[in-house]
């Protein structure tokens, strides 16, 4: 964050200036830093270099620090050494340049979160004993409060207790996924705190559960999902005994009563106003034929607005494999929703990965202005108007089809060796997918798939030095 004492200078060409002036202008006021825009004679400012602009730069003194445009190729460090004063590159769009400064529209209080997220390791037993913590590990670094160990039913897990000390000693939270009271009870006395499930057909177990770990707590559930009167049977039972729970009025798929099984949590939250409750969110993520983190998102405004404070995860359907961090992510946006009376709406840029919120284009106008001012050999790439375009000193090129534009590259350049050739190939299939979903694309840099980005390195034209 700039402070008064800083006075920056911003680097740009003559077609930027106006705009340029216009965000800085506007930043300078909010945040009380100077500032003086120098104008470098030259049209377009993803044409600069910096070794030209070392040639060319006049510091203004008490400068403490030169903001160059995104594009500018070149070292920075080299440049900083020859003006005195450090160099940063900005961000690729003006547009980004409030970001830049620190001044992102996520609210300062944003990231609470009063959802706790079970995540359940599925067919625990079958896991050797490291795979099970990595998988723990795993689910706590995307943002699970419980580890919930998902036992295999017609069986008997005899290592579970074990399996849950070893989790517990390393700090994890652990309920136990079982109808087995065996299992049940060698976790509780291992260090569980919860367990999953609790209907009619293990009620008096769990009260015996209750005498001899007092602080368990377990998960009610119908013994069919439509049959409420069950559920009402058995949480009334365990609420006598004083035992801990959440009620789960259990979602159905798709298909097999999902908008009835909504019904339900909203009838249980009227019939039970104090009641804390729980869903499993898998039902839907792991059975429906689409990307998880919208559903995850969708089902976290229901458990927002309902007051359920507990969903179960779980990552086994490929689809669904980011399914914690997508749940971790969406709790605080819709909490933030919900609190504040707002929509749920530019706010958390990490949760739209398939498409970008906003896509900035340059223009035909300004590709056709930056191709006839280039004059070194660097290949620009662009993906705008639902082409690819290609140009350097002596090549424009524009097209859809990235293989008859590479064909037509080659005749025009007869220069390019494999490198070169795989550095344009690489280039045009991050254009092409942003083409194809709507996505941003700027050359060297990595598309964003929300908080699955994998930043890439800087490789630049390669074997080319700007000049």
């Amino acid at each position: 964050m700039p402070n008064d004492a800083e006075k920056y200078l911003f680097i740009t060409g003559k077609l930027a200036e106006p705009a340029l002036r216009r965000e800085v202008a506007e930043l300078s006021g909010k945040l009380g830093f100077a500032y003086e825009i120098a104008v470098l004679p030259i049209t377009v400012a993803a044409l600069l270099t910096t070794p030209w602009i070392a040639r060319r730069l006049h510091v203004p003194a008490g400068t403490t620090k030169i903001v160059l445009p995104g594009l500018c190729r070149g070292e920075l460090e080299a440049l900083s050494q020859v003006v005195g004063v450090p160099v940063e590159r900005g961000p690729t769009e003006l547009a980004e340049l409030p970001t830049f400064f620190g001044q992102a529209k996520r609210p300062m209080d944003y990231g609470k979160y009063d959802i706790e997220i079970l995540a359940e390791i599925n067919h625990a037993p079958q896991l050797e004993l490291a795979k099970l913590l990595a998988v723990a590990a795993h689910y706590r670094a995307s943002g699970a409060d419980l580890i919930d160990l998902g036992c295999d039913p017609g069986s008997t897990w005899i290592e579970i207790g074990a399996a849950v000390r070893e989790l517990v000693e390393r700090g994890h939270r652990v309920s136990v996924d079982s109808f087995n009271p065996v299992e049940v009870r060698l976790a509780l006395a291992a260090g569980a705190e919860c367990v999953l499930s609790v209907n009619q057909t293990n009620l008096a177990e769990a009260l015996a559960w209750h005498r001899d770990y007092p602080h368990t707590e377990v998960i009610a559930i119908p013994d069919a999902p439509a049959d409420e009167a069950s559920l009402q049977i058995t949480a009334e039972g365990l609420a006598d005994a004083g035992v801990g729970h959440w009620l789960d009025p259990i979602l159905e798929p798709i298909g097999f009563g999902f908008a009835a099984s909504l019904g339900r949590y909203i009838q249980a939250r009227k019939r039970y106003p104090a009641a804390r409750m729980m869903m499993g969110v898998g039902n839907l993520t792991e059975l429906t034929d689409t990307d998880s983190a919208g559903v995850n998102v969708l089902l976290a405004g229901v458990c927002q607005e309902l007051g359920i404070h507990r969903v179960l995860c779980t990552e086994v359907i490929p689809w669904a494999k980011s399914a914690v961090r997508e749940f971790d992510l969406a709790r605080r946006l819709v909490r933030h929703a919900v609190a504040n009376k707002v929509l749920p709406k530019r706010i958390e840029p990490k949760l739209v990965m398939l498409r970008d919120p906003k896509v900035h284009t340059q223009g035909l106008a300004a590709l056709g202005e930056l191709a006839r001012n280039i004059t070194d050999p660097n290949y620009r790439i662009f993906a705008e108007h639902g082409e690819l375009h290609v140009m350097n000193a002596t090549v424009y090129l524009r097209g859809c089809d990235p293989f008859e534009l590479f064909a037509e590259l080659l005749k025009a350049d007869p220069r390019l060796d494999c490198s070169h050739s795989f550095y344009l190939g690489y280039e045009f299939a991050k254009a092409v997918t942003a083409l194809t979903l709507g996505k941003q694309y700027t050359q060297d840099r990595a598309l964003r798939w929300g908080f699955l980005t994998v930043e890439e390195l800087e490789h630049r034209n390669p074997g080319i030095t700007p000049s």
